[in-house]
C-alpha cells in the first residue's frame, strides 16, 4: 500500500536547481519532499560543470608547460598520466559531492526519496511507494544530451559528457561532433593533454554568442592543434576497427576521418518523457521544455519548473538557481518575483575565455535606434601585459546616454571580470558608475573602467568645457 505524504512543497529532481529550491525551502522551515531516481547534484556535478573544469584546470597545467619560455623558463613537454588526470577529475566530484548528498538534505530535514516520479493527476506524484499530495510541486528534472539524426551513428560507440569522464585512457584520435561550449572545452583540453582532435560543426562555433569575441578563441584553438571545421555536413559514419570513420562530402570523392573515440555535443533536450506532464495538465514541448510564466509558474498553477526542463532562456546552472529563487519567492510568499533571462552571465570555459551578459550588438542594434559600443583591449592593461595574456578585449553595448545594455569579454579570466557588469545590468548602473569607480591596480578588472571611459573622452574637446575652464581660471 502506497504510503502518503502531504508536504508544502515536492521537488522531482535533484540537480542545481532542485537542490537550491529544497534547501532554501527546508532553511525556512516548510516541509519538502525531495524525488530523484539518480545521483544526487545531478548533471553538473556528476558529469557536467564540476569534471569538465577539472579536466581543463589539467589541461591549463600542461598548456603552462609548453608556453613556459615566454617567462625565461624552459620549455617542457607534458606527457599526461592520464589516469591520474582521471583521479583528479573523480577527487574533486567526491570533494564537493557532500554538499549535495542525500544525507546532507535529510539532516536539513528533508524527505528524500530514491525513486522515479511521475505524476497520477493535477495534485498527485507517485515516487516508489510514496503517493505525494504537495501544496505546490517543483520539476527541475534537468536535459539529456540530444542525439544527432546522422546516419550509421547507432552502427558505432560514441560519448557524451554523461560517459567521456570514464574513460580509462586518453583517446589518441578525438573527434568532437558538435561547436557549443561543451564539445569546445572538451576539445582544448583534451588536446592539451596530448589527443588529436578534430571538431566538426555544421554551423559556426558558439552561433548564439558575438561573433567579434567568438574569432580569438578560434584562433587560439588552432594555434593549439585542434581542427576546426565550421559549416560541415557529415555524409554518414562507419565503424573502424574500435573506433568510428566520419565521411564527410567532397567536391570529387568523399572525404574521411578516423577517430579512435567520437564525442557528440551537439546540444542537450529537456527530460520530460515519463513524469506524466499530460496528466498533471502540464503543457511542454519534447525540444523545448515545459512552458513557463516569468514567475516560472506552469500550466498547472500548482506545479513550477526550473533548470533545463523549463522552456525560459539559457541552460546554465547559475540560472537554474536563479530561477529556484524566484520560485521560493512566488511559491512560498506570494511576492511578485520574476525571472529575467537577460540579467544571467554566461561563460565559455576555453582559453581564451569567452563571458557576456545582457545583449550582444546585434540584438541591441535590433532593439533600438542608435547604441554605443565601446571597447578596451587587454593588451592595453598592465597586468594582462605582465602575464603575457593580452589576446582579446571587453566590449559594452550601451543607449547614447550610458545605460547599460549588455557587455562581452574574450580574454583571460572572462568568466570572473563579466560579473561586475551582472551586478551593473541587474542594478540599473551605468557608465558613468563604472567610471567612477576606483579599481586595485594592477588587475584586468581595469579594463571595465577604462571601457567605460572612452564614452565620456568625446566630451573632453567639447570647445564649451574649454572656455568654461578658461573662465575657472580667471579667478586663480
Amino acid at each position: 500500500m502506497a504510503q502518503s505524504l502531504t508536504p508544502d512543497l515536492c521537488v522531482i529532481g535533484a540537480g542545481a536547481g532542485g537542490l537550491s529550491v529544497a534547501a532554501g525551502a527546508a532553511a525556512l522551515g516548510v516541509s519538502v519532499v525531495l524525488v530523484e531516481k539518480g545521483a544526487m547534484g545531478g548533471e553538473c556535478l556528476n558529469v557536467g560543470c564540476v569534471p569538465s573544469k577539472a579536466l581543463i584546470a589539467a589541461g591549463e597545467a600542461a598548456a603552462a608547460m609548453r608556453t613556459a619560455p615566454r617567462f625565461g623558463l624552459r620549455a617542457h613537454e607534458p606527457a599526461a598520466d592520464y589516469a591520474r588526470v582521471r583521479a583528479h577529475v573523480c577527487d574533486v566530484i567526491s570533494a564537493i559531492a557532500p554538499n549535495d548528498s542525500a544525507a546532507r538534505f535529510r539532516a536539513m530535514g528533508v524527505t528524500v526519496i530514491e525513486a522515479a516520479g511521475r505524476f497520477a493527476d493535477p495534485r498527485t506524484l507517485l515516487a516508489g511507494e510514496h503517493e505525494i499530495r504537495a501544496r505546490r510541486f517543483v520539476v527541475a528534472t534537468g536535459s539529456k544530451p540530444a542525439r544527432p539524426a546522422i546516419p550509421g551513428l547507432d552502427l558505432v560507440h560514441w560519448h557524451t559528457n554523461e560517459t567521456i569522464f570514464d574513460l580509462e585512457v586518453l583517446p589518441p584520435r578525438l573527434v568532437v561532433i558538435g561547436a557549443g561550449a561543451v564539445g569546445l572545452e572538451l576539445a582544448q583540453a583534451f588536446r592539451r593533454l596530448g589527443s588529436d582532435v578534430t571538431v566538426l560543426e555544421a554551423g559556426t562555433a558558439l552561433a548564439a554568442e558575438d561573433p567579434e569575441l567568438v574569432e580569438p578563441m578560434r584562433r587560439q584553438l588552432r594555434r593549439e592543434g585542434v581542427d576546426l571545421r565550421e559549416g560541415v555536413a557529415i555524409t554518414r559514419i562507419e565503424p573502424r576497427g574500435g573506433g568510428a570513420r566520419i565521411v564527410l562530402p567532397g567536391h570529387l570523392i568523399e572525404e574521411t576521418i578516423d577517430a579512435s573515440h567520437l564525442l557528440i555535443a551537439a546540444g542537450r533536450t529537456p527530460f520530460v518523457e515519463s513524469l506524466g506532464l499530460e496528466e498533471a495538465g502540464v503543457a511542454f514541448d519534447r525540444a523545448s521544455g515545459i512552458a513557463v510564466d516569468a514567475r516560472m509558474r506552469t500550466s498547472n498553477r500548482r506545479v513550477y519548473a526550473v533548470g533545463d526542463v523549463a522552456a525560459c532562456g539559457p541552460r546554465l546552472t547559475h540560472a537554474a538557481n536563479a530561477q529556484a529563487g524566484v520560485v521560493l519567492r512566488h511559491a512560498l510568499f506570494r511576492l511578485r518575483a520574476r525571472y529575467d533571462a537577460q540579467a544571467i552571465p554566461r561563460a565559455v570555459y576555453t582559453s581564451p575565455e569567452i563571458a557576456g551578459v545582457g545583449l550582444t550588438e546585434a540584438q541591441a542594434r535590433a532593439r533600438h535606434k542608435t547604441i554605443r559600443v565601446l571597447r578596451w583591449p587587454f593588451g592595453e592593461n598592465d597586468r594582462a601585459v605582465a602575464e603575457g595574456t593580452i589576446e582579446g578585449h571587453v566590449k559594452i553595448i550601451a543607449t547614447p546616454r550610458g545605460r547599460i545594455l549588455g557587455a562581452g569579454i574574450v580574454g583571460p579570466a572572462a568568466g570572473e571580470l563579466i560579473a561586475l557588469y551582472a551586478l551593473a545590468i541587474q542594478k540599473g548602473l551605468g557608465l558613468r558608475d563604472l567610471a567612477a569607480l576606483t579599481l586595485p591596480y594592477p588587475t584586468l578588472s581595469e579594463t571595465a573602467r577604462r571601457a567605460a571611459l572612452t564614452h565620456f573622452s568625446a566630451s573632453l574637446s567639447n570647445p564649451w568645457l574649454r572656455r568654461i575652464l578658461r573662465l575657472l581660471r580667471l579667478f586663480g
